[in-house]
């Protein structure tokens, strides 16, 4: 059976980064990769990401700053 990991799109943790070897970050565990965090983290530990935080309406950056 598939295990269903968070949708890094929508977490507050993600990033794009500036790196085209490593396009994509999570602050939250520090990291960059050629692959989705979740992904990674699910590869690496077996265990689903479980920092994932939905990301706040008006938070385009991902900062986790409440806005308003």
């Amino acid at each position: 059976m598939p295990v269903e990991l968070p949708n890094c799109h929508k977490c507050r943790h993600y990033y794009i980064t500036y790196d085209p070897d490593k396009p994509f970050g999570c602050r939250a565990m520090g990291f960059k990769s050629r692959r989705i965090p979740a992904q990674v983290v699910y590869a690496t530990s077996g265990i689903v990401c479980q920092l994932f935080l939905v990301k706040l309406v008006g938070d385009p950056g991902g900062s986790g700053k409440q806005t308003g």
